[in-house]
């Protein structure tokens, strides 16, 4: 095919993406020709009344620092303000006395601290009167006082408390909203992420972490406002320990409704980790609180849950080899041992309801049967981190929590060990970052940007994604030197819905580019993920190789073979003298239904690179583990189109549910 030769040059794809020109040389339509479905009248200047996005911010939407109650018992000591300076490029002293600094600031951040019992580690840490006058607390101090593995092993006990919901009810109530301790310390969250907050340079949104555990199984939110602290102050954030809070997501979802009835402001919630839901996280037919998924869960669901963070350092969420076997590329950074805890260990069935793929294709069913899709989520990463340090590089990866932090053992000593079974270390994954395509770098965009799921995940390497469906892109689409006039003239974005087709219009089309990171591996592949329901209610997916680097041709069954592989495992490197620096492509569905509901999301894959533990046995001598994974492909995976044969009638109306508090159970 055609579309097979369009590899751009490295000068090119920065024209094309960071500061388009447009040029009359080479074939390139005129400026005016260009823009003038878009612009009519226009003069000269495309880029005078220009107001889709033209730039990419990286950031995330996952951290925590010292204050969340699990990073503070490991021995995180940073702040936010700690958590702010190294994001924007600053270099800061870890909580393990490491000098530590980023190659590339980000754009942009959410610290997401745990709401419930934040400030709890602080005080166990100097060992409050409050927390030695009951044995757990003064076993959680004695942990912490000896470090190492004994504050390794607090740390986990006090989760796994929380996840059984077994915490005293006294600390509980010391450390939740209506305290003196709680209310001063999200007072001066806020504040300080206005005080960091700087328009146009680095934006500082607001935000917590939701972290509903039941039984062990992760159903944690990051909730995210669009607001500045004068409307989060309004509020107190919603925990899950009862007497005071709740597991049920329904709960946090009134919560979220009240926020911007109260304040006039607006917020969202990101679900992650799926993989250690033991089948919740996505439900089909009932939920873990003994709901049932109905026309109210759905509707909720989709009006607050814009997005899914589908990777980050406790495994890649976006499918499973059981659930995707003809998908080469399905096995990465998987965590497939148990619930959150381990105290339950995991099963095939219950990975249908964990992975984003198929919570896309189970959202088509549930739209078919509901009227409306719960599970139509843009994708995002992030790192979850424990440290207050947002690294997703594997040569600067600081690791989960401060307990690993880099050091020779890390990489050999279990990151997690119970009766029932362990993660060892070196399944850690140095991931992700989030792409955001937006008009500025100010909250107001960054969250809008977010809400039209107009955003891509990265396993951590920042390359620059565009990703367009229409109906009429054409090969010459791509000789455009602003391909981007061309996406949203012709088609619509990632995270968008295809219009209805025009007359005679058979099959969509998709427009996909791809630039690698500037200081990354070179690109393999560009792959488009279709998914589908058929007339039957079955729903199907399949992985199309739409454009790849060199001279490789598929076998007869449609497999690409390896873009081979140049890492140097004794001085953890590679080169790029495989792949290619950039990717285009214009491809057309070739098994389209017009009759069947659809999704597409495209994923890129950079060449084999040697993963973070490599960079330890370099720098620190680190001993590896036999099995351990040395190599990967690091990836992106971009927002979803959508396709909806017909425009449905379905009532938008919600029924309002009483809030009954309590664990939802």
């Amino acid at each position: 095919m055609n579309h097979y030769k369009h590899i751009f040059s490295i000068a090119l794809a920065f024209q094309m993406y960071m500061m388009p020109a447009l040029a009359a040389d080479l074939g390139t339509p005129t400026p005016d020709a260009m823009v003038k479905s878009l612009y009519p009248g226009t003069g000269y200047s495309p880029y005078a009344q220009r107001s889709f996005p033209s730039n990419v911010y990286w950031g995330e939407t996952h951290l925590h620092t010292g204050l969340s109650l699990d990073a503070g018992l490991f021995g995180n000591i940073l702040t936010h303000e700690d958590a702010y300076r190294f994001a924007r490029g600053e270099e800061i002293t870890s909580s393990s006395g490491v000098k530590a600094k980023l190659g590339r600031p980000l754009d942009w951040l959410v610290i997401t601290d745990h709401s419930d019992m934040m400030g709890i580690a602080t005080d166990i840490q100097k060992g409050a009167p409050n927390i030695l006058e009951d044995p757990k607390g003064r076993e959680w101090h004695e942990g912490f006082k000896k470090g190492g593995k004994a504050a390794g092993e607090a740390a986990f006990d006090l989760i796994t408390n929380i996840s059984q919901m077994t915490v005293p009810e006294k600390r509980v109530s010391d450390y939740s909203p209506g305290s003196e301790v709680y209310a001063s310390l999200w007072y001066d969250i806020a504040d300080t992420a206005d005080r960091f907050n700087d328009p146009g340079k680095f934006t500082a949104l607001i935000g917590f972490e939701w972290t509903s555990v039941p039984k062990g199984f992760n159903l944690h939110r990051n909730v995210v406002l669009r607001d500045g602290g004068d409307h989060a102050k309004q509020v107190v954030p919603l925990t899950t320990q009862p007497p005071l809070g709740t597991t049920d997501p329904l709960d946090l979802y009134q919560w979220l409704e009240d926020y911007e009835k109260k304040t006039g402001g607006k917020a969202l919630a990101i679900s992650h980790n799926g993989n250690l839901s033991n089948g919740w996280l996505f439900p089909t037919e009932i939920t873990y609180a003994g709901g049932k998924v109905d026309k109210n869960y759905v509707s909720l669901r989709a009006r607050w849950e814009p997005l899914y963070e589908v990777t980050q350092i406790k495994g890649d969420g976006e499918t499973h080899p059981v659930l995707s076997p003809n998908d080469e590329f399905a096995d990465y950074g998987t965590w497939d041992v148990g619930n959150l805890d381990i105290t339950e260990l995991k099963t095939d069935a219950m990975l249908q309801r964990e992975y984003a793929r198929e919570a896309l294709k189970n959202g088509l069913e549930l739209e078919r049967k509901l009227g409306t899709n719960p599970y139509k989520f843009g994708l995002v990463g992030a790192t979850d981190s424990h440290t207050g340090l947002s690294t997703a590089e594997e040569e600067n990866f600081f690791g989960k929590s401060t307990s690993v932090e880099p050091s020779k053992d890390r990489v050999s000593h279990p990151f997690i060990k119970a009766e029932l079974g362990e993660i060892s270390g070196d399944m850690l994954v140095a991931s992700g970052y989030q792409g955001v395509w937006a008009a500025e770098n100010t909250r107001e965009a960054i969250f809008d940007a977010m809400m039209r799921k107009e955003t891509y995940a990265t396993t951590g390497p920042r390359m620059l994604v565009r990703f367009f469906g229409g109906w009429d892109f054409d090969d010459d689409d791509l000789r455009s030197r602003a391909p981007a006039f061309l996406g949203y003239d012709k088609g619509v974005p990632m995270g968008g819905d295809l219009k209805p087709a025009p007359r005679g219009k058979k099959a969509p089309t998709f427009m996909v580019l791809a630039l690698r990171d500037p200081v990354g591996a070179n690109l393999d592949r560009v792959q488009i993920v279709k998914g589908w329901i058929d007339k039957n209610g079955k729903t199907h997916e399949k992985v199309h190789d739409v454009i790849w680097s060199g001279d490789r041709k598929p076998d007869s069954k449609g497999k690409l073979p390896p873009v081979g592989n140049t890492v140097d495992l004794e001085a953890a490197n590679w080169t790029n003298t495989i792949g290619a620096s950039e990717l285009t492509a214009v491809w057309t569905d070739p098994d389209f239904d017009s009759s069947e509901n659809a999704f597409y999301y495209a994923r890129v894959i950079e060449i084999p690179t040697p993963r973070w533990i490599v960079y330890d046995k370099v720098r620190l001598g680190a001993e590896l583990p036999k099995d351990a994974e040395l190599i990967h492909q690091e990836r992106a995976y971009t927002s979803p189109i959508w396709y909806t044969p017909k425009i449905h009638n379905y009532s938008n109306t919600v029924t309002q549910r009483t809030r009954h508090g309590g664990t939802g159970n």
